[in-house]
């Protein structure tokens, strides 16, 4: 399968000295790694904002539920 390309945009950063002088003696690629790890705290940074734009939604499920049970309880095999 081959990956799909999509633009890229040179970039500045400023990283720790050390990290990137033991990066580069592993020859680790600098720009898939650090793409890598923001598209992974990006990942993060929606889910936390997702969490929190539905906190109300879960919460009131949740005591529903609690004083409820599940709509489909008797229809669980466990």
């Amino acid at each position: 399968m081959q990956a799909r390309s999509v633009p890229k945009k040179p970039t500045n950063l400023t990283l720790d000295q050390g990290l990137l002088a033991e990066a580069r003696s592993f020859g680790v690629n600098l720009s898939q790694a650090a793409e890598a790890g923001l598209r992974s705290a990006v990942r993060e940074a929606k889910a936390a904002a997702w969490l929190r734009e539905n906190a109300d939604a879960l919460e009131t499920s949740n005591r529903w539920v609690a004083g409820h049970g599940l709509p489909l309880e008797k229809y669980r095999p466990f």
